[in-house]
C-alpha cells in the first residue's frame, strides 16, 4: 500500500466528491472501517470516548462511536468547542446518534478507548488550548487509568508529511489511517506517536501506484498467499533445513525450527551437535551429527535457516560455513550468529540474491557501521544497493528491502515483542515462506507481518499483556495470524 501527502489526499477526496461520492456516506464507510478494526482488536465491549475538535475528523470519531454503541459499548463525547462551531457533518452525525458532549467518562468493565478526533491532516505545529488541554487529559487517562488512545487517520499534532510532532502532540496506542497511509507515518520519529498502525481502506480513495516504500497491508498484496489446492501435499509445502543452537543455547534452535513448522513448511529438519539434548516437537526431524554444517547443506531442502543460537565455531567451521554461504542453490535465511560471523570476518561481500538477512539494529550496526545512524528506510535502501540481498531490518517498524530498492514497512507487532526468542521464530517463519517458492522479499514481508500479528493476537485473543508476551505466545497464535491475512481482518 503506497502513501500520499496531505495535498494528495485532499485531491483524492475532491476527485471522489466530483465524481458523485457523497461526503457523508464516505464518512460513514470510513467509520465502519475504523470500527471494524477496533471490534477485531477488542473482542469484548468496553467504553469509548471521542475527544473532539470541530472538523470532520471529529465527525469520523462520532460515527465510530455510533457503531461501537450498536455492538454493546458505552460511549460518550468530549468537546472543548460549542456544537455550533462543529463542521456540518460532525453536527449531523452527533444528532443522528443522539449524542451530546458530557463531562463524565463512562463507567463499567472492559477496555477504555479514547478516540483522538482533535485535528485532521491539515494541522501543523504545536497544539494550542483548548485542544492542548484535551490532549493532556487523554495522556493522563492513558498513563493512570490504562486507557487506549486511538488516533483517527494520524495522531493530532503529527505533521502529515514530515512525521514530526509539535509540542503537546497526542501519543496513540493504535492509529487507524483512512483510505491511504500518509507520508509522515513512515518517519522513524513518528513510531512512538503512532503506536500500532491499521488501515481502513476505501475504494473511493485509491492509492497511487509505483511508489515506495509500501506498507505491508493484506489489501495491497491480495495474491501473495493463495489457498492451497486440495491435492496439496507436504512436498508442495517445502522442506526447510535449520542449522541453529549450540550446546548451551538450544532454545533458539527449537524456536526457529518450530517457527518453520508453524510457518507452513511441509518438512523441517533441525541439525544439532551430538551433545545438544534439545527436545523439539515430535513433528520436527532432528539430526545430531558432528559434521552438522556439511549435513545441513547436503540435506535436500527448499530453504535453509542458519544462525539462531549457533554460538562459537572453530576456525575450520567458520570457513566451511562461509564457503557454503556462497552457493546460490538454495535460499538462505541468515540470522543472529550467522550475521555475526559475516561481520566478524568482514565477509558481507558474500551477500547475494539468494540471501535473506534478518538483523536487529545492533547486528545491522556491525554489518554496516556507516549506515547505522541513518534513517531506517534510507539505511535499508543503501545497504541493498551495496549488497544485492534481501534485508529484513527488525525494530518498532520492521523494514524490508529487496534488491533494486523494493522497500516495504511492516505495521504489525507491539512493544511486548521486545523479548528473547522472537527473532528466532521470525527466522523460521521466513524460512518456511521462502521454501514455499515465493520471493525472498515477499517471504520477509509476510513473515514479519505474521509474527507481529500473532503477537497482537496473543494480547487481544490470548489473554496476555504486552509485558508478558513471549516468543512461545507468538508461535501459538501464528495460525490465527495466517487466517487474518487471508480474511484481511487487521
Amino acid at each position: 500500500m503506497a502513501w500520499v501527502t496531505a495535498n494528495e489526499m485532499r485531491t483524492l477526496e475532491a476527485s471522489a466528491f466530483s465524481s458523485g461520492v457523497d461526503p457523508g456516506e464516505l464518512m460513514d464507510r470510513a467509520a465502519w472501517g475504523i470500527a471494524r478494526r477496533l471490534l477485531d482488536y477488542f473482542p469484548a465491549p468496553g467504553r469509548a470516548v471521542a475527544f473532539m475538535g470541530k472538523g470532520n475528523n471529529a465527525g469520523d470519531a462520532v460515527a465510530v462511536l455510533e457503531i461501537l454503541r450498536r455492538h454493546g459499548w458505552r460511549v460518550s463525547l468530549r468537546s472543548c468547542h460549542p456544537m455550533i462551531e462543529w463542521s456540518v457533518l460532525t453536527r449531523q452525525r452527533a444528532r443522528r446518534a443522539g449524542l451530546n458532549p458530557e463531562a463524565e467518562i463512562p463507567s463499567g468493565p472492559g477496555p477504555l478507548l479514547l478516540l483522538d478526533g482533535l485535528l485532521g491532516i491539515g494541522a501543523k505545529g504545536d497544539l494550542r488550548e483548548p485542544l492542548l488541554g484535551m490532549a493532556r487529559e487523554m495522556g493522563e487517562l492513558r498513563r493512570h487509568r490504562g486507557a487506549w488512545v486511538v488516533a483517527i487517520d494520524l495522531p493530532s499534532g503529527l505533521h502529515t508529511d514530515e512525521g514530526t510532532s509539535g509540542q503537546g502532540g497526542v501519543t496513540a496506542d493504535l492509529t487507524v489511517t483512512v483510505g491511504v497511509p500518509k507520508k509522515g507515518l513512515h518517519a522513524d520519529a513518528a513510531a512512538d506517536r503512532i503506536g500500532q498502525l491499521f488501515l481502513a481502506p476505501l475504494e473511493e480513495l485509491p492509492p497511487p501506484a509505483g511508489r515506495a516504500p509500501r506498507w505491508a497491508f493484506p489489501e495491497a498484496f491480495p495474491d501473495l498467499l493463495p489457498p492451497r489446492a486440495h491435492s496439496f501435499h507436504k512436498g508442495d509445502a517445502g522442506r526447510v533445513a535449520v542449522l541453529a543452537g549450540s550446546t548451551n543455547m538450544s532454545g533458539a534452535a527449537v524456536l526457529s525450527a518450530t517457527g518453520a513448522l508453524r510457518g507452513g513448511a511441509g518438512l523441517v529438519t533441525l541439525f544439532l551437535d551430538p551433545d545438544n539434548r534439545a527436545a523439539p516437537r515430535p513433528e520436527i526431524m532432528t539430526r545430531r551429527v558432528g559434521s552438522r554444517i556439511e549435513a545441513a547443506f547436503d540435506e535436500r531442502a527448499d530453504a535453509r535457516v542458519i544462525g539462531p543460537g549457533l554460538g562459537g565455531l572453530t576456525p575450520p567451521q567458520r570457513k566451511s560455513l562461509l564457503d557454503r554461504f556462497a552457493d546460490p542453490a538454495t535460499p538462505l535465511v541468515l540470522d543472529a550468529d550467522a550475521l555475526n560471523l559475516l561481520a566478524a570476518e568482514s565477509a558481507t561481500a558474500l551477500l547475494a540474491g539468494h540471501h535473506l538477512i534478518t538483523p536487529h539494529p545492533g547486528e545491522f550496526a556491525r554489518l554496516a557501521p556507516d549506515l547505522a545512524k541513518l534513517p531506517r528506510l534510507e539505511a535499508a535502501r543503501r545497504f541493498t544497493d551495496r549488497h544485492p540481498c534481501t534485508l529484513l531490518l527488525k525494530g518498532a517498524r520492521t523494514v524490508v528491502c529487496g534488491p533494486g530498492g523494493d522497500l516495504r514497512i511492516n505495521p504489525t507487532g507491539h512493544a511486548g515483542m521486545a523479548t528473547g526468542g522472537q527473532g528466532d521464530v521470525l527466522a523460521g517463519v521466513c524460512g518456511a515462506l521462502a521454501a514455499s517458492g515465493i520471493s525472498l522479499t515477499d517471504a520477509a514481508m509476510l513473515g514479519a507481518w505474521l509474527c507481529g500479528r500473532a503477537a497482537e493476537r496473543a494480547v487481544t485473543h490470548g489473554g496476555q499483556s504486552q509485558e508478558s508476551c513471549t516468543a512461545g505466545d507468538t508461535l501459538a497464535h501464528l495460525g490465527g495470524a495466517f487466517r487474518d491475512w487471508h480474511e484481511r481482518r487487521r
